[in-house]
């Protein structure tokens, strides 16, 4: 019996684990004691000895000096000054009456505005909450659908866990052993795709159900002219010029053979550049050639939209680090926050209160999880998951569809978190050794774990959309009729539909790599045969390796 165990303590090992995640002890001292008990167990079984316990000081300051997880603090400091600065209000307010006319406008406004938060805050507590105390109230006063309405919401939120710069991204990209900037590049396509599909489903049911969907009354739309027009017009011959401008800029500076990343995201500043430009020129010499709708539009979308596009664009076209990144990130919110007049002391008390809870709590799953993977290994835990995994039917792709099945059905009881720092270091090693493309696996296992903040009953996103959306009945400050409440049923069958859409884009991703593994294509491309090695020594000599003739110096290759 005794033997069975030993020779088994690896699948025991991961399946207490689970065990202790499912009674409700915390994520990160689970771990721990877990690797720990453990541990003790293999010493007395003589399965390794104590000086395998040496390695863990080494981890843990392999962790503390990680350069990497610096910009967790920072992006998350970055979108929770420009959250509560009231961006998130100012962007459904100005998208909501930009698109307000036609039915779906608001669901629209809202998928988009979730985009926009996804790349800045990249928490998805944040983006759910601010939505749902926004503009849940005004798409059930015009007589939203409260499942749709519900299920919007919490799928939009559910964007940050994919869209650059998301913080799951940069722990997977950590786990895997990969650069973050290839992670954001990577999956910055798939992110965008799931965007247009969910507003895809919008637009199918604003033409089959309007009545789910109903546009916004004309009475209700406040940024329209005095002669009762949108002043959509005005707001398209901006746009136009801008383009026009901004592509004649991008010709002009920059190399037309140069990464198509580069010319995309430098061609997107000087739009949006040009359009701010001339919207203050209008606004400064009062021309009045803009529409009042024109004018908001520039105003609130094109700060954050400038600033989301400066900090991924400096990260993706490798002038700066992520760290380096979110730091800048930091301090433009900061100033965003200070020029709109809304930066206080009690404002960034929260954002810093929040950002070290989060940072924190991050380290302590990181640290319990490197307890945990030391005496995994030493029971030969990693070598148990590569046997069980490596000769499945159907090679890689048989692999890949195991690991997604496998993380969608724990994803109804641990949540991203969880998943990455104990599921991920297991699969990783196996993927690569099948010569998967690890920031492929990385975005798959994003779009995977997505799902779980939408997994009726456990879905984290429903819980903080039913921690803000009413439950009982009330009486609506505009129309001062009485609106019905939202009941959990509600929200629960909202996400349905949206859960579909996202297994969809795990088969999507999964049929066509080439979706993430495009950030190969661009970079300067090295001929190796083009290479030389000089030696110097350090007065500038020739140095030959092979020579004994005694030449002393240090070798300089170039």
């Amino acid at each position: 019996m005794m033997d069975l165990f030993v020779a088994n303590m690896a699948p025991v090992m991961f399946v207490s684990l689970i065990m202790f995640l499912l009674l409700g002890f915390p994520v990160a001292f689970a771990l721990a004691a877990n690797g720990m008990v453990f541990g003790l167990i293999g010493v007395e079984m003589g399965l390794f000895n104590w000086s395998l316990f040496q390695a863990l000081p080494l981890r843990v300051f392999g962790i503390m000096a990680n350069d990497t997880l610096l910009a967790i603090p920072f992006f998350t400091f970055m979108g929770l000054i420009l959250e509560r600065s009231g961006m998130a209000e100012d962007l459904l307010d100005t998208i909501g009456q930009l698109f307000g006319s036609m039915p779906g406008g608001l669901a629209i406004a809202v998928v988009a505005v979730g985009a926009m938060l996804a790349a800045t805050t990249g928490v998805v507590s944040a983006s759910v909450i601010s939505m749902g105390l926004i503009s849940l109230p005004i798409m059930l006063r015009y007589g939203y659908s409260r499942r749709l309405a519900t299920g919007v919401i919490a799928a939009s939120g559910t964007l940050s866990q994919i869209i650059p710069p998301s913080l799951v991204l940069i722990v997977l990209a950590d786990q895997l052993g990969r650069s973050v900037g290839d992670m954001y590049r990577g999956a910055m396509v798939p992110g965008l795709v799931l965007t247009g599909a969910y507003l895809a489903y919008i637009l199918v049911l604003a033409v089959l159900r309007p009545k789910d969907v109903p546009a916004i009354p004309a009475e209700h739309r406040t940024y329209s002219e005095p002669n009762g027009r949108s002043g959509a017009r005005s707001l398209c011959v901006l746009l136009l010029i801008s383009l026009v401008a901004g592509y004649v800029l991008d010709e002009f500076w920059i190399d037309p053979n140069g990464p198509i990343d580069e010319k995309v995201i430098i061609g997107i500043l000087l739009v949006g550049g040009v359009a701010f430009l001339l919207a203050l020129i209008n606004k400064w010499l009062k021309l009045g050639l803009l529409s009042i709708l024109a004018e908001r539009v520039v105003f609130v979308m094109i700060p954050p939209l400038g600033l989301i596009f400066l900090v991924l664009g400096t990260i993706f076209l490798g002038i700066a680090t992520p760290t380096e990144g979110g730091a800048m990130g930091a301090v433009g919110a900061i100033l965003m926050a200070v020029s709109r007049r809304r930066l206080s002391i009690d404002l960034l008390k929260q954002a810093m209160d929040t950002t070290a809870k989060l940072s924190c709590f991050v380290m302590f799953i990181l640290i319990g999880s490197t307890i945990f993977s030391l005496t995994f290994r030493g029971v030969d835990g990693d070598l148990w998951v590569e046997h069980l995994l490596i000769d499945l039917p159907g090679g890689e792709y048989g692999f890949l569809i195991l690991v997604s099945v496998l993380v969608f059905v724990l994803a109804f009881f641990l949540d991203f978190f969880e998943l990455a720092f104990i599921i991920v270091p297991l699969l990783g090693p196996v993927a690569d050794k099948m010569g998967i493309d690890l920031i492929w696996f990385g975005v798959i296992l994003a779009v995977n774990m997505q799902t779980s903040f939408m997994h009726p009953p456990f879905g984290f996103s429903l819980f903080y959309l039913r921690s803000v959306a009413p439950k009982d009945d009330y009486i609506d400050k505009v129309t001062k009729k009485k609106i019905a409440g939202v009941a959990t049923g509600d929200i629960y069958w909202g996400s349905v539909p949206f859960i579909g859409i996202q297994i969809v884009m795990i088969a999507i991703v999964l049929l066509f790599p080439g979706m993430v593994t495009h950030y190969k294509g661009s970079g300067a491309k090295v001929d190796p045969s083009t290479v030389t090695i000089e030696m110097q020594d350090e007065y500038g000599a020739d140095m030959n390796p092979f020579d004994d003739s005694g030449d002393g110096g240090m070798p300089v290759f170039k």
